[in-house]
């Protein structure tokens, strides 16, 4: 006689899980149904301890005990049952990035930095700008290219994709090589003079605490100068011999 297996639709959780899922199905007490329902998701919850114990992993479990049941089961969970329709379903397409890139490599964030850089208005930061967007282009080649390029390749290149907005600059960096200051963000001056402000009033007050902590010290060594002083006196006066003696 041969014996016909369920087909198991989630077998990470093993046939015993199933077993109990069809069990829960049959009990006509909903509440007593509900209850052995959780205990279930808790079971299924300790067969995965490695998952993350979160909302989102419980509403999963709860997903799987559905699914497990085949849809029948009936009770009130934390979350709804999901969509029957879905299951199995193919997700969306991707469609690919259609965007013309002139060089992939260097991928559309690059051209959005030069975007912004070309419209910074203050002369040094649109150079800082443009020497961090010029070191960055060498390490994008170097990870997509075993060879070194060369300072002419790199320059040619990033003049192509500024479309000739940041000539000035360029030719500076193709002359005297990219200047190491970070690119500043204009939008956040009053927030660095605030900052420098309180640096200042904090050096300030240190140096005063500073001042005053010195001469605490210097007052406190001259008392215990004069009381070692006047100690000294007074041993010499106790150990001068007296008239008549």
């Amino acid at each position: 006689m041969s014996i016909i297996k369920k087909d198991i639709p989630l077998k990470e959780y093993g046939s015993n899980v199933q077993k109990l899922a069809d069990h829960i199905v049959k009990i006509e007490d909903k509440a007593k149904r509900t209850l052995y329902a959780h205990i279930l998701v808790e079971l299924m919850r300790q067969i995965h301890p490695n998952m993350r114990d979160n909302q989102d992993y419980t509403n999963k479990l709860w997903d799987d005990l559905y699914i497990i049941s085949g849809f029948q089961l009936d009770v009130d969970s934390p979350f709804p049952p999901p969509s029957k329709e879905a299951l199995g379903k193919k997700p969306l397409r991707v469609d690919y990035n259609q965007q013309n890139l002139t060089f992939r490599h260097y991928g559309r964030n690059i051209e959005l930095l030069l975007e912004k850089a070309s419209q910074t208005e203050n002369p040094e930061d649109r150079l800082a700008f443009v020497s961090y967007i010029f070191r960055l282009m060498r390490s994008f080649f170097n990870a997509w290219n075993k060879d070194n390029p060369e300072d002419n390749v790199l320059l040619s290149q990033l003049e192509q994709l500024s479309k000739g907005r940041l000539k000035e600059e360029i030719d500076y960096i193709r002359k005297s090589g990219p200047i190491e200051a970070a690119p500043k963000d204009r939008n956040n001056n009053q927030e660095r003079n605030r900052v420098n402000q309180m640096g200042g009033n904090f050096k300030a007050q240190q140096s005063h605490n500073s001042d005053r902590q010195s001469g605490n010290n210097q007052g406190n060594q001259n008392r215990n100068r004069n009381k070692f002083s006047n100690r000294s006196g007074n041993n010499r006066n106790n150990n001068r011999k007296k008239p008549g003696m």
